[in-house]
């Protein structure tokens, strides 16, 4: 039944825009501390742009974008992801249904598609975001967004953004569940730039640099919110 229901376009486009209003009332609720401060006083002049963080903490991430920028969030093609798609497009943003995966899974999964069309955005100007883990691994940097800031000449931004009173869900990926009338912080890390000529060993340095400032603009959030780096505490 529950299947049955999951697969319901008419249920996933309810609970998708339900899920865009209630994360409207955690943003519109919550007390925002941005780092840096001045950081939309001059990020206009960086577009397009690759924003990047973990998996997990995507639920507030479509309110990075002001008004008048143009964007699209990579999001797996599995079915339970279709919420999440209804939901960024009721905030506003595009979608690319697609996600990494290892060897045979490659293809099945969209990759290659979806690696295209996150090229084909970026010159046309537009963001994109996408989270930066190995698929599965969470935490985990891996090299397809290095890959795609290699072939698009587009800088990585790292970014992170918490809230105090949040739950934290027993997935693999540790996802967030915000909750509204409280601290928040969004912290975004300068940016990382893959030159067009990079061999693999500045591709690797490059990853783990994602990886660094990840954690870094994770472990600042936190402590902007008041909570310990890799909080897990349930509830408010």
């Amino acid at each position: 039944m529950w299947k049955t229901l999951r697969g319901s376009r008419l249920f996933q486009v309810a609970i998708g825009r339900m899920l865009a209003a209630y994360l409207r009332l955690v943003w519109y609720t919550s007390s925002l501390t941005l780092e840096p401060a001045d950081l939309y006083d001059w990020v206009d002049d960086e577009i397009p742009i690759i924003l990047t963080f973990w998996h997990g903490q995507h639920f507030l991430m479509p309110f990075v974008a002001k008004r008048h920028h143009r964007g699209k969030v990579m999001i797996s093609r599995h079915l339970d992801a279709d919420i999440n798609a209804i939901a960024v497009e009721a905030l506003g943003l595009g979608t690319i249904r697609g996600s990494g995966a290892h060897g045979r899974d490659f293809p099945r999964k969209g990759g290659v598609a979806a690696t295209r069309e996150i090229l084909d955005t970026l010159r046309a100007g537009i963001n994109v975001a996408m989270t930066a883990d190995i698929p599965k691994i969470s935490r985990v940097a891996g090299l397809g967004i290095v890959a795609v800031a290699h072939y698009s000449g587009r800088p990585i931004y790292p970014v992170a953004i918490v809230t105090r009173h949040r739950i934290v869900a027993g997935s693999w990926d540790r996802a967030s569940i915000h909750l509204p009338f409280g601290p928040a912080a969004m912290v975004v890390a300068e940016p990382i730039r893959v030159e067009p000529d990079a061999d693999d060993a500045a591709l690797e340095a490059a990853c783990r640099l994602v990886q660094e400032r990840l954690e870094a603009v994770n472990a600042r959030a936190e402590a902007l919110v008041g909570r310990p780096a890799g909080s897990a505490v349930h509830g408010r």
